[in-house]
């Protein structure tokens, strides 16, 4: 990172966004909504001959968060992208100071600011890992398995992945499917590493059921609360031996620091694209390690641009649980980049070769998917 605040951008040129639909191969089903197409807002950002993409990892619906493609591209066109067209040799630091008077949309801000992570890293030939002060590795990948019509589907699905070397599994739960469906996956496997994801669909009210997942051994339950919430959240694990992972609930090195001091989570989700891009992301990491949160990368169905950050990302130390990195080809029959990110025969998924994210987006592709 101290490469990283010396490295000057002329200034930024041309903007160009786009926003593409790919079908998912199957639907993805939470509590609080089903994804059937991935509708992704891209960023293309060029400085000289230069250009840097980044992904905005909001949704069309504003289930997930009040973010959505609609905003995020309001936000973007009328504060963001004038701020930053005026910049002239800055820093990336430079950006994000003058955008910290815009509140919220730390979705929007992520884009941006990964855009201009890759643009930087080809401008001074690296790996955006190098550049962010990563170490070149093997990552260990972690899937996310929405909720099924019925167990046998569900098990099914934990199958194929473990064939496929998956290094932990998270299943979606919420009321109703929840105990009965994971004392089946626990009867079917007992050793696998099993988490589970609330996507915020209990209460205080729902402690009994809650507690009753103690009995199986899981690595962590998600975000069993209000996404808002955190004081409830240090309630719960309290009362449960499972440790809590939160996710929707840190957005801010704030929110961090409040669930430390709380006792409301053993484990942080990090979504580097909802708490505002990998340099915050980073921030929030620092902290949790050094109180002894674990950390863990979390995914939001994206592209391949999207992707590649996470997976440089978690070549940094903080990150040592398996994150929802599984391959692009399991969500897409057909992806915006050149090469499919992939498993190994182990589980483990390698970081794109070459300057930037390395990945190589087909632009044809884009248009395609673009006027679906």
């Amino acid at each position: 990172m101290d490469r990283l605040k010396n490295l000057r951008i002329k200034g930024i040129g041309e903007i160009k966004i786009y926003t593409v639909k790919l079908p998912l191969k199957t639907p993805f089903e939470t509590s609080f909504s089903i994804q059937r197409v991935r509708e992704a807002l891209l960023i293309k950002l060029s400085s000289g001959s230069v250009s840097g993409w980044g992904e905005s990892v909001t949704s069309p619906d504003p289930f997930y968060s009040y973010e959505t493609n609609f905003t995020s591209l309001n936000i973007l066109e009328k504060y963001i992208f004038p701020i930053l067209k005026r910049l002239r040799n800055f820093t990336i630091f430079d950006f994000l100071k003058e955008i910290e008077r815009i509140r919220g949309y730390s979705m929007a801000k992520a884009a941006v600011e990964n855009g201009l992570l890759d643009l930087i890293a080809k401008q001074n030939n690296l790996p955006l890992f190098e550049l962010i002060g990563g170490k070149k590795k093997k990552i260990p990948s972690g899937i996310s398995i929405g909720i099924k019509e019925n167990i046998s589907e569900l098990i099914e699905s934990i199958e194929i992945a473990l064939d496929k070397g998956y290094h932990r599994i998270k299943i979606k739960i919420k009321k109703g499917k929840d105990y009965k469906i994971v004392e089946k996956i626990r009867e079917r496997f007992p050793d696998i590493k099993l988490m589970v994801d609330a996507n915020s669909d209990y209460t205080l009210k729902d402690i009994d059921i809650l507690r009753k997942l103690d009995n199986f051994n899981l690595m962590m339950i998600e975000q069993p609360l209000s996404y808002y919430d955190i004081h409830d959240h240090s309630i719960l694990q309290k009362e449960i031996k499972t440790p809590i992972c939160l996710d929707e609930s840190i957005k801010t090195i704030s929110d961090t620091n409040t669930a430390i001091r709380l006792g409301a989570c053993k484990i942080i989700n990090i979504k580097q694209g909802r708490v505002g891009g990998i340099i915050k992301a980073i921030e929030i990491a620092k902290l949790s390690a050094k109180n002894n949160i674990k950390i863990w990368s979390g995914g939001m169905l994206e592209t391949g641009i999207g992707r590649a950050f996470n997976i440089h990302m978690q070549t940094l130390p903080y990150f040592t649980l398996p994150g929802d990195t599984s391959s692009t080809e399991r969500y897409f029959d057909e992806d915006i980049i050149d090469k499919t990110i992939m498993l190994d025969k182990k589980g483990f998924i390698d970081i794109p070769e070459g300057i930037g994210t390395g990945v190589n987006i087909i632009e044809e592709r884009i248009e395609k998917y673009s006027s679906i």
